[in-house]
């Protein structure tokens, strides 16, 4: 279609009008290349970044491992998961600039002067004095093209045909937090191993402490006489490292067991880990120390009843950023959910409960974009006697309008609160102004104590 890197948007547009475009996420890219760079430390350890889309791999006797270079590669692209491109070479600088500027293979000199990664302004001069490929600079003075293109030219020629040593820095996986103890002597006792995870866990609370980090989820392994394990987890809402708070998490994760912890022979090895972790900095709390605490004895809560329940079995109310009111909320699971500030109050009062969809209702009003004065409801004709509002609420211009379901944005809701003449409140609302649907329909979404 024409399409290629660089080009403007509306050039991109105009070409392929059906063009989708999503906002470039840095910060994720940076995540998912280190743990891609992670990944690649089972077939060296001499594994580095080369940003912004690129890892470095230093495979110095290690290929016959793999049956070679050639499967080596096979097996890390497998691993990575990508549809990639890779090259080797006696050197980092002339691997990247093969990979990323060539067929992967080859002679470096045959490569063109944009492997070079200078500046545009310095490649265009270089053009303009009839350079095109590696092997033309390679061929002159290295002085002349320092006093003519740079310094920096000369550099990363250099680098690239090897004459300039470019070594890597490879990624170092972070220190792991964990924890074991081993015994002369099995143990099989419930509580026996309790008192030990919460030694373990004073342990880990101290590394923790050092990093400044909180767990979220702790793994506790328990290895048994007769090479058998166990494997029990739990998870905590907000970053912990209180081992008594922890250790009633175990407590209750035992408790819940459909079968017992059956130590057969004993225990001769327990093992805690923490497997995530969160960043966890000391939190200045007021004079009374009322709010902290409060939060404190939610997130208590939450933890015990996940783990006597599952996740799924304990939700909470987050907030979603939309004035719709049956949208304005969903449930999470309360373990992951975050508590936000909600939105301001509206200003005119709402009713706790909402009918789920709105209710289709007929409706009279006096003027056209007036309040009801009567309204048809489940067979019962009701008339009004007192209406406040409206409160409007317009159209979120961003989705597919549709003026026929209430549920969707389409049209602008004109919402009353109104009562009948037995002292029943309802919320209404006009689905659509008269300029917008000419016959806009009325639901009812709501019912007031």
């Amino acid at each position: 279609m024409g399409l290629s890197p660089g080009m403007t948007l509306a050039d991109a547009r105009a070409r392929c009008p059906e063009l989708e475009s999503l906002p470039h996420d840095e910060q994720t890219d940076t995540h998912t290349l280190e743990r891609l760079t992670a990944r690649m430390v089972r077939f060296t350890p001499m594994a580095a970044l080369d940003p912004p889309h690129g890892v470095m791999l230093d495979i110095t006797a290690c290929a016959h491992l793999f049956g070679g270079e050639a499967e080596l590669a096979r097996q890390a692209m497998a691993e990575a998961g990508f549809t990639a491109r890779h090259a080797f070479a006696d050197h980092a600088a002339a691997a990247r600039a093969l990979a990323r500027f060539g067929s992967g293979e080859g002679d470096v000199r045959a490569l063109p002067i944009a492997a070079l990664e200078l500046p545009e302004d310095a490649l265009s001069g270089l053009r303009r004095a009839g350079l095109t490929t590696l092997g033309d600079l390679a061929v002159r003075p290295m002085a002349a093209l320092a006093a003519r293109f740079g310094e920096g030219t000369v550099s990363r020629l250099r680098a690239v045909l090897g004459e300039r040593d470019t070594p890597l820095t490879p990624q170092r996986p972070p220190v792991r937090l964990r924890a074991q103890v081993r015994f002369p002597e099995p143990i099989g006792r419930t509580e026996d191993v309790l008192d030990v995870i919460e030694t373990l866990l004073t342990e880990l609370s101290r590394q923790m402490e050092e990093r400044r980090l909180g767990g979220r989820r702790f793994v506790v392994r328990l290895e048994r006489t007769d090479g058998a394990r166990r494997r029990l987890s739990v998870d905590t809402s907000v970053p912990s490292r209180d081992p008594a708070r922890i250790v009633r998490l175990f407590r209750e994760r035992i408790e819940t067991l459909s079968d017992p912890l059956d130590p057969g022979f004993g225990f001769d090895a327990v093992v805690l880990g923490v497997t995530r972790a969160d960043p966890l900095d000391p939190v200045q709390s007021d004079i009374a120390g009322k709010a902290s605490a409060e939060a404190e004895g939610i997130a208590v809560l939450i933890d015990r009843l996940t783990t006597r329940f599952g996740e799924g079995g304990v939700l909470r109310l987050a907030a979603r950023d939309t004035h719709r009111p049956e949208a304005a909320q969903r449930h999470l699971p309360a373990l992951r959910a975050q508590p936000k500030p909600w939105n301001e109050p509206p200003s005119q009062p709402r009713p706790l409960f909402l009918l789920d969809p709105p209710q289709p209702i007929t409706a009279m009003a006096s003027v056209p974009d007036g309040p009801p004065h009567r309204l048809h409801w489940r067979g019962r004709t009701h008339r009004l006697v007192l209406a406040e509002g409206p409160e409007r609420i317009a159209a979120e211009w961003w989705r597919k309008p549709d003026g026929h379901v209430p549920g969707e944005a389409g049209l602008t809701r004109d919402y009353y609160r109104v009562e009948d003449e037995e002292g029943a409140r309802y919320w209404v609302f006009r689905h659509g102004l008269y300029d917008e649907a000419g016959n806009p329909r009325w639901y009812l979404h709501g019912l007031f104590a």
